[in-house]
């Protein structure tokens, strides 16, 4: 009896992960999140400035849009907590008090890097212990090596299929509209 209920709690199961793996991929969902509204954003976004984030992962970084819609679409691949991350360590470098410093660094150990850490980055173990010991007498650079992983991870990983998802893709088409 109870094997028979396993495939059905199975089933059940792989109906609710099916329903989140249907995620949505569009343009329409970058522009919600657009820090500007959204139509005034797209009419200051060149189809120039769109493609050179195509140029390297770190041009796109550094763009406010571009930024937004990588965020954009690391959402709809439930991977968000990267960006988030990689984002936190550039505050936190930023910080000049060093009681501020130890607060932020225990913050970002705790929320992103500890094990089940809410928003765990994917991060092997010599750095996660590395990072640990560091925060423990935290520097500006005690996350460096986690995050210039984080940071690899996306470049290599997320970047590429960012350039052939439909946001960037409709981003592009829609700049490239306008100009007609």
């Amino acid at each position: 009896m109870a094997a028979l209920l396993i495939p059905r709690r199975n089933r059940g199961m792989r109906t609710r992960l099916g329903c989140l793996s249907h995620k949505s991929d569009s343009y329409n969902d970058f522009t919600a999140i657009l820090p500007d509204k959204p139509n005034r954003a797209l009419k200051r976004l060149s189809t120039e400035e769109a493609t050179r984030w195509a140029d390297s992962f770190d041009v796109l970084l550094s763009h406010k849009y571009g930024l937004a819609a990588f965020r954009a679409f690391l959402k709809t691949e439930f991977s968000e907590e990267n960006l988030e991350f990689w984002l936190a360590c550039e505050d936190f470098k930023k910080t000049r008090s060093a009681a501020k410093l130890a607060t932020k660094a225990q913050r970002i150990f705790e929320e992103f890097i500890d094990v089940q850490a809410p928003r765990e980055v994917n991060i092997d173990f010599q750095t996660r212990e590395l990072t640990r010991r560091n925060v423990q007498e935290p520097s500006l650079s005690c996350f460096d090596q986690a995050q210039g992983k984080v940071h690899s991870l996306m470049e290599k990983d997320s970047y590429p299929r960012f350039l052939r998802s439909k946001i960037y893709t409709d981003l592009l088409s829609q700049t490239q509209r306008r100009l007609s």
